[in-house]
């Protein structure tokens, strides 16, 4: 089998600093930047990547995984052939899965994934179904940019204030929030399920269970991501719509399948931040270094960092992670 290795730049990293890396991989710390856009992102995982001589294939479609008799490992197949591990790891993100039919009528609407740059979209006002991260980040560019906005969610979250940013507006949210608030521009209204959007003579029509808006231009869906376990789904057992896994975050059907990321619950914990599935990673590792006999004393540091967290208790009322 062919594989493509990433190739990088020899004259260096720019703003980076490899050494930083190496000793702490922070992007924040990096770029010195709270929120990198999605190149200083892409630099940066280069970066570590070249550092660190990570061998990673790009270009690569899977196909299929099939589990191997009496938890044996794996096989994954690639359109050149096929590889074999004795661990997976799922890691596929939920980006590239919008949930794109919430309602009847969602077709007519445009999801903000699939917005390259809100400077692009022409009109002077739009509505935004959902308001949550996405709906607000939507709401936030498109006040930045002078336009009126309306945005309709189904409970209101922007009052619901809780210490976990998973079921509430984060800190940042909120502040960006309050410029939106202060232009005038801003319409949150909530309590709102939307049931239906039609086109009708010069725009559409959204409609809830009693109420109707209508635009001239395309509703924004901010209605989130499916996760990408359904591409695998057969491999998990399912319980109220998310998979079950063992403490060590492995599939409780089958042996030796781990996944890391958004799509990570333990019973009232959610871990769909960057900084909160991070905190799994050593957990993942810890477990297939004790299986492979190797010593996992290393991962220590994640510990003494934060970045290790296998006890949840202290996740019961406060997301104090």
């Amino acid at each position: 089998m062919h594989f493509i290795t990433p190739s990088f730049p020899s004259h260096g990293f720019g703003l980076l600093d490899l050494n930083a890396i190496a000793r702490k991989t922070s992007p924040a710390i990096n770029f010195q930047r709270e929120h990198l856009t999605g190149n200083q992102y892409a630099e940066y995982l280069e970066a570590v990547a070249y550092y660190f001589e990570l061998p990673i294939y790009t270009n690569v479609e899977v196909q299929n995984i099939e589990p191997l008799s009496q938890g044996q490992g794996f096989v994954v197949y690639v359109p050149d052939g096929i590889l074999k591990t004795q661990f997976l790891i799922w890691a596929a993100g939920e980006f590239q899965y919008p949930n794109l039919t919430p309602f009847p009528g969602a077709d007519l609407s445009l999801h903000n994934s699939q917005i390259a740059s809100w400077a692009h979209l022409e009109g002077d006002e739009f509505i935004i179904i959902g308001g949550y991260e996405s709906g607000m980040d939507a709401g936030s560019n498109l006040v930045g940019l002078g336009k009126r906005v309306k945005v309709l969610d189904r409970t209101g979250i922007w009052a619901e204030l809780d210490t976990d940013p998973s079921i509430s507006l984060s800190p940042y949210t909120l502040q960006r929030m309050d410029f939106c608030y202060s232009t005038g521009r801003l319409e949150l209204i909530g309590n709102t399920a939307i049931k239906e959007v039609k086109a009708v003579p010069g725009g559409y029509a959204v409609y809830s269970e009693y109420n109707k808006w209508v635009s001239a231009t395309q509703p924004i869906l901010c209605t989130g991501f499916e996760s990408s376990l359904k591409q695998i789904a057969h491999l998990f057992n399912w319980s109220e719509g998310y998979a079950g896994l063992t403490q060590e975050d492995e599939s409780t059907i089958t042996p030796g399948l781990f996944v890391v990321g958004p799509s990570v619950r333990h019973s009232n914990v959610i871990f769909c931040f960057i900084y909160k599935f991070r905190q799994r990673f050593a957990v993942v590792a810890n477990a297939i270094a004790q299986r492979l006999g190797i010593d996992p004393t290393p991962l220590e540091v994640y510990r003494q960092e934060g970045m290790f967290l296998d006890d949840l208790s202290c996740c019961d009322d406060d997301c104090l992670c």
